[in-house]
């Protein structure tokens, strides 16, 4: 699979804002298959992450933060699944499941110091290239309220098709883009 594994350097030139090439300096990204194994680690900064969202939809119980390490090794076994390694620190993670012919994307997770790195880019775009050719489409469920996360999925291809009321402070934003499978009859 193209990437797969493949260590990354991020890209730094003349052109790069200076607060922007500190923060990039020597990070080298290595995108790895998550498993069960790596459960804890991936539940630990699936915590750290979401905790941003918590506080801006005012709840400390939305379900990444309460979600158990049982839960999310059935997740990790049943899906698709890539971890991002910062030397031997998880630093990212992302998973998903196909049902029919759409791949639903999951949680994507990135420790909140490596944050704005692309890492959680890297991690979508790697993830759809490894489901690509077995789906049609790909969907995923974001809250209307989590601005950052909504753009990085814009910028990524994706588009709304759908809200739907929760209750009073949370509607979700359903989103999808066509997989590149989609040209080949699926």
């Amino acid at each position: 699979m193209p990437g797969r594994g493949a260590p990354s350097t991020c890209a730094v030139d003349a052109a790069t804002p200076l607060w922007f090439a500190s923060r990039m300096a020597e990070v080298t990204v290595e995108l790895h298959p998550a498993s069960p194994l790596d459960a804890g680690e991936i539940l630990t900064v699936q915590r750290a992450a979401f905790v941003t969202e918590a506080q801006v939809y005012g709840d400390p119980s939305i379900p990444p933060l309460i979600q158990t390490l049982s839960d999310l090794e059935r997740e990790l076994r049943a899906g698709t699944a890539l971890k991002a390694l910062v030397g031997p620190r998880l630093v990212g993670a992302i998973r998903g499941r196909t049902e029919g012919h759409t791949f639903h994307v999951g949680r994507l997770a990135v420790a909140p110091d490596m944050q704005g790195r692309g890492i959680g880019t890297r991690l979508l775009a790697d993830l759809e290239k490894q489901v690509a050719l077995d789906v049609a489409r790909f969907e995923l469920s974001i809250g209307s309220l989590s601005l950052p996360h909504l753009r990085i999925f814009e910028r990524s291809g994706y588009h709304e098709f759908r809200r739907e009321r929760m209750h009073s402070n949370l509607e979700w934003v359903f989103m999808e883009k066509p997989s590149p499978g989609a040209a080949s009859g699926l």
